[in-house]
């Protein structure tokens, strides 16, 4: 039945096919308009994203990278300031923090959800602790209103990593909008996909968000006056408006995403050697990603049975940030991270886009269970 059938990880062609005579429309506008920084589509885009969010600041940045740097950068974290954040996730969240002289300080994360294990996090304060980084792992919140208190209770702002949580919500409030400032990226396999690098940071503190405007044009009010070292982290006016195409669109992309996360769920329920995800209470989980773990060393073997059958599939993230060669310096031996080191060494994560085909998550179910059986 599925000979010859290919399931790729993630095809972006399926989706942008589809607005590409409206995109090919907006960019044909926003050439003739000849403006390209800081125009009316980026407007439009951060005053349609704070409905959507329901914030009252949205400022479009270059990044979901250059995003987490500049909320750092707008609480004045520099060298020597710590920073609590997860050790398995994306090695972004930490590097922004060290670029400015700042120290990661790393906590292990819940096996459950891959999410930062907030009971750990009080053991990580001290006094050079400036801020907590919570980051929502593959579309799924951390647990915001503990990790909210635990900030208010020591006077430490919070910084969400939504890079992967676009329209993700816990108790029916969107990611994003619990801490001081929310981080998101509109890298091409996020949930709501550009067209390249592009991200945004969202907070309801007028301070914060006036901070964030003159620092990603590097520090400067009025033109040529620069009251920070900031830097150029713009969303592009063509971005902005191409975002601006796909935005009414992403509730539908979220809602297919969980309608073939609820058929993995339901077809590989009871397979032997792996761990399926789930959807924490209180949670409504984007799906960016559907990871799996994979017991007793058999990732190798169902990650080639996967590549014989032309499946795609990725692993998210084979090393924790507090292995990283580079990150050493700053971890405490003393301290490991072992559900983080675990979970590297069994996470496995499945096509999940929103455009896949019964047929095909039939053929990715059919190929675990001949493997696993």
């Amino acid at each position: 039945m599925f000979q010859g059938m290919e399931v790729s990880f993630l095809d972006l062609k399926i989706q942008n096919s589809k607005i590409k005579f409206e995109a090919m429309g907006k960019f044909s506008e926003i050439f003739d308009s000849g403006t390209f920084i800081l125009g009316e589509e980026v407007t439009t885009f951060e005053k349609n994203v704070a409905e959507y969010l329901g914030t009252k600041h949205a400022i479009g940045i270059s990044s979901g990278t250059d995003a987490i740097l500049v909320a750092l950068m707008a609480l004045g974290i520099r060298e020597s300031d710590e920073v609590i954040c997860p050790s398995f996730t994306f090695f972004a969240t930490a590097s922004a923090v060290v670029r400015l002289g700042g120290i990661p300080v790393f906590v292990d994360v819940d096996l459950a959800d891959f999410n930062i294990l907030w009971e750990k996090i009080c053991e990580k304060i001290s006094a050079k602790t400036k801020a907590i980084l919570a980051v929502h792992l593959f579309g799924q919140m951390a647990a915001m209103d503990e990790i909210m208190k635990i900030g208010r209770r020591f006077n430490i702002p919070v910084i969400e990593d939504c890079a992967q949580s676009f329209g993700a919500k816990r108790h029916g409030q969107q990611s994003g909008t619990f801490g001081n400032i929310g981080c998101f990226s509109f890298f091409p396999t996020k949930n709501l996909g550009g067209f390249g690098d592009s991200g945004l940071v969202c907070t309801n503190d007028d301070d914060i968000a006036e901070k964030i405007k003159i620092l990603r044009v590097h520090g400067m009010k009025p033109r040529y006056f620069h009251r920070y070292i900031g830097g150029n982290f713009r969303i592009d006016e063509l971005q902005a408006g191409l975002l601006n195409l796909k935005l009414p669109h992403v509730e539908t992309y979220i809602t297919n995403r969980r309608k073939n996360a609820a058929i993995y769920l339901e077809a590989l329920n009871g397979l032997k050697s792996i761990v399926l995800p789930k959807e924490v209470e209180g949670n409504f989980h984007g799906w960016n990603q559907f990871t799996i773990r994979v017991l007793d060393g058999k990732r190798d073997k169902v990650c080639q049975a996967l590549q014989a059958n032309n499946i795609g599939y990725n692993i998210y993230y084979p090393l924790p940030l507090d292995a990283q060669e580079c990150l050493k310096p700053f971890v405490d031996p003393q301290k490991p991270t072992p559900n983080a080191m675990l979970a590297s060494k069994e996470v496995l994560s499945l096509p999940i886009y929103p455009e896949l085909t019964s047929d095909q998550i039939l053929h990715v179910v059919t190929t675990l269970k001949q493997i696993l059986h």
